[in-house]
């Protein structure tokens, strides 16, 4: 479903992905990790078409995320880790805009929409302005969005931020079902255990280079972290965590 080779965005100061290449296959939940700064959500931009990369390429389900942009777009879904939405639309309006953007006829969006308002709780306040919603009524109505075409990928960058309890779960067993259901998920997060809870294979990044990718077994086997949590792998592969360094220097 995704296959990026050698892909590679420079800006003037700095080389913020440098030749990342990775294969996702269909119906796989995979989760991209990494520190601030280590080049994801560059990534995450390239793959979803919002940045041209400077070299390399951006492959989803066969299209050219470049020479054949509305055509990868067409099939994807792209969750943001700051939603955007316009303050003056209804979370029906939104819904609306949004399934039309993607050329669906005025009855299916119509049909489309019911079981998104339900799956996400989202009856009680969809025709209230959106500049009214909270941070995570705002992300169930961009997740609603994102599904509203039937993607058969969607790209996530930090899912569960501003999410209460409730919400989050029912993320994860919408993320679950999808992938279930032939869609690729492809997933953001620093939050390093619903990663190793939710995906099939983690990919880990840094300073823009990709520096291991596989599942958890995988991983640990290359880190020497045989029976230890994703916590232990990702500081072994990114530096190591200095928290005990920084407490010691802070007693006086």
């Amino acid at each position: 479903m995704i296959i990026l080779e050698n892909l590679t965005k420079v800006y003037p100061t700095v080389t913020a992905v440098d030749h990342i290449s990775l294969t996702v296959k269909k119906g796989e939940l995979f989760g991209f990790l990494g520190p601030n700064g280590a080049g994801k959500t560059t990534t995450i931009r390239m793959m979803a078409g919002l940045v041209q990369p400077t070299a390399g390429s951006a492959f989803i389900d066969g299209w050219n995320i470049v020479s054949h942009a509305n055509a990868a777009k067409r099939i994807t879904g792209y969750i943001p880790d700051r939603p955007f939405l316009y303050n003056k639309l209804t979370g029906r309006e939104f819904l609306w805009f949004t399934g039309r953007l993607y050329g669906l006829k005025k009855d299916v969006v119509s049909r489309r929409i019911i079981p998104l308002l339900e799956l996400f709780h989202m009856n009680d306040y969809v025709d209230e302005l959106t500049e009214s919603y909270s941070h995570g009524m705002k992300q169930r109505l961009v997740m609603a969005s994102a599904l509203i075409h039937k993607p058969r990928l969607l790209i996530v960058d930090e899912p569960m931020v501003g999410l209460d309890p409730k919400g989050a779960r029912l993320v994860k067993k919408i993320f679950r079902e999808l992938c279930a259901g032939g869609t690729t998920v492809f997933m953001s997060t620093h939050t390093l255990e619903i990663a190793e809870e939710m995906c099939d294979r983690i990919g880990i990044i840094q300073n823009g280079r990709m520096v291991a990718a596989g599942t958890m077994k995988s991983l640990r086997e290359k880190t020497g972290a045989a029976g230890k949590k994703l916590e232990a792998v990702f500081f072994r592969l990114t530096g190591g965590d200095d928290v005990g360094e920084v407490i010691e220097a802070l007693r006086f």
